[in-house]
């Protein structure tokens, strides 16, 4: 139970600094993903260990089906505004996938070349 306590801990700390820095940058990126930063660097540091945020990280996994009801709901009632934006939702999504898939075949091409 202590893992627990402590893991989670570990997790919504870096959570609410990251919401925190977003609010007070005013930035358009997520606090989730500057507390994920955040999470990240504390890791690579070493003020975090990894096994410590491990029995947190497995239930959210075990349980992930159930923290995206609330996104799915949400993308039910603003459904109008998806269908408004689909053309840019569409080209983003395809674009931004076709730039990873040619990005990531040139590094592999050029990991590959250095090999030989």
């Amino acid at each position: 139970m202590i893992k627990y306590i402590y893991s989670f801990a570990w997790i919504f700390a870096s959570l609410f600094a990251g919401n925190g820095i977003q609010s007070w940058l005013s930035i358009s990126v997520p606090g989730s993903i500057i507390g994920m930063l955040i999470l990240f660097t504390a890791m690579v540091v070493g003020v975090c260990k990894p096994d410590w945020t491990a029995t947190g990280c497995q239930f959210f996994m075990r349980n992930m089906l159930i923290l995206f009801i609330p996104i799915s709901v949400g993308l039910m009632t603003h459904f109008d505004l998806l269908l408004t934006n689909a053309i840019p939702i569409i080209v983003s999504t395809a674009g931004g996938s076709l730039l990873v898939l040619v990005c990531l075949s040139l590094f592999i091409d050029r990991l590959e070349r250095g090999k030989h």
